[in-house]
């Protein structure tokens, strides 16, 4: 039940996201950065229809579908901080940004992965893990 509130609420973020990024699309008066926020946008909107439509998947997808949206949604960022006529702290506030979800991104990414690995090894080998309470 917790891991398909988990996926709801991240598509919820997902949704409202993408609209404020179109909106953010239209609302500048410049045609360059329009681009990136409608692809920003649309990665968005994606990762939500993803998380809808396939409810039953367990943490760990989910750990990976936002750490591809943060490693996607980061170089679109970095990106958009080499637009033309962008102010300075613009583009600091871009670049710093863009960073810090591509990092987010990638610890995700190497995180789950190590996971699918290590589960996929546990059941392969037929070994069952301890409860933390029963070590006490």
């Amino acid at each position: 039940m917790t891991i398909l509130a988990l996926v709801i609420l991240f598509a919820i973020y997902a949704f409202m996201d993408a609209g404020l990024e179109t909106m953010r699309a239209f609302g500048s008066g410049r045609a360059g950065p329009v681009i990136g926020h409608l692809l920003l946008g649309l990665v968005d909107l994606a990762a939500g229809v993803i998380a809808l439509a396939w409810p039953a998947p367990t943490a760990l997808v989910l750990v990976l579908v936002v750490g591809l949206w943060a490693l996607f949604g980061g170089f679109f960022e970095i990106f958009s901080a080499f637009g033309p006529g962008e102010s300075a702290g613009h583009r600091a506030m871009y670049l710093i940004t863009g960073v810090v979800w591509v990092v987010f991104g990638l610890f995700s990414l190497i995180s789950g992965a190590t996971l699918i690995t290590r589960g996929i090894d546990v059941r392969r080998t037929g070994r069952a893990l301890d409860p933390v309470g029963a070590r006490a």
